[in-house]
């Protein structure tokens, strides 16, 4: 026997829910508007957009040159801040970090 997919529709959701549902599988927006008077074309607009989460992105094979510059370059400037030996300069390091989390 076949089991079937019928749709259903949830009253019950959220705009987190529908936040954390967009990052998780990403949304593409493909879109063609001609705007005319009286039949003639007068602006063209060709978007073409995705949003999700860099996870989700880096899953689907976008932004991965992005991502492996970034990591290389937070390893590079840690390393370069580890090497210098300056207390001061990690201890500023780290309560950056703890601040840029924060505000997330």
């Amino acid at each position: 026997m076949r089991a079937t997919m019928e749709p259903t529709r949830s009253c019950h959701a959220t705009l987190v829910d529908l936040l954390d549902r967009v990052l998780d599988k990403g949304l593409i927006i493909h879109a063609d508007i001609i705007i005319s008077v009286s039949g003639i074309p007068l602006i063209g607009v060709n978007l073409r957009a995705a949003l999700a989460g860099v996870e989700t992105m880096i899953q689907y094979g976008f932004m991965k040159d992005w991502d492996k510059s970034i990591r290389s370059q937070e390893t590079e400037r840690r390393r370069a801040l580890v090497a210098s030996g300056s207390r001061e300069a990690i201890a500023s390091d780290k309560s950056r970090n703890c601040t840029e989390v924060a505000k997330r």
